[in-house]
């Protein structure tokens, strides 16, 4: 990541926003926004901050609203273990997603601008819920409950993938899949579906609260 990078970014986003973006952009912005997120390279959208006595990654992670694990990926760190004096760039986003049902797509906004977009599977037969929501639960190598059974992550039933996003509608959520052919259909119990490297990029990014919005 590059100067050029953020002057790329700053060209592309009014393009980005408008209605009739070409794919292309979408996709070559996406990737400038989520190297910018995921480096400590500085950016007019990070918070220069310096470790004091008394600091954790979790107070941190809450004084920012960013999950650590975004944290650490964006500033190399390898421990939960923080040092007085190390200096730190958090990114200070807002994001928010918007499903679409009809065209199988996740796209993530930052302060209403365009940030990325992600390929999805949906509930067959519009079992996806429509409206709005938020993301009230996070989970790595997730567990799933079919009716009463407890399926462990591992486990060839368990459908989740690597990481779960629960929404605030009991049962629903975004995860990740180990089947990437359902990608871009409807063929899901109801929840929103990605490749697992795109849903573990997504756990990554996104704090507890991130609004969800499914449409039609």
């Amino acid at each position: 990541v590059c100067s050029s990078d953020l002057e790329a970014r700053e060209a592309l986003q009014p393009i980005a926003d408008s209605p009739d973006a070409p794919a292309e952009v979408l996709a070559l912005i996406g990737e400038i926004n989520t190297q910018i997120l995921f480096s400590p390279v500085p950016a007019p959208q990070k918070a220069e901050y310096t470790i004091a006595g008394g600091d954790t990654l979790g107070k941190l992670a809450a004084k920012y609203n960013a999950p650590i694990a975004l944290i650490k990926k964006a500033n190399n760190l390898t421990s939960d273990v923080i040092r007085i004096g190390t200096r730190l760039r958090i990114y200070q986003a807002e994001f928010a997603l918007i499903a679409n049902k009809t065209s199988n797509t996740l796209t993530v906004t930052d302060h209403g601008h365009f940030f990325k977009r992600y390929r999805i599977g949906t509930g067959e037969f519009s079992k996806t819920p429509v409206g709005q929501f938020k993301i009230v639960s996070r989970q790595e190598k997730p567990t799933w409950y079919r009716g009463d059974k407890e399926i462990p992550f591992g486990d060839k039933e368990n459908v989740l993938g690597t990481h779960w996003l629960g929404l605030d509608i009991p049962g629903y959520g975004i995860h990740g899949t180990w089947d990437n052919s359902s990608i871009g259909k409807q063929a899901t119990a109801g929840c929103i579906r990605l490749v697992n490297d795109d849903v573990a990029e997504l756990y990554t990014m996104l704090p507890l609260g991130t609004p969800v919005t499914i449409r039609e």
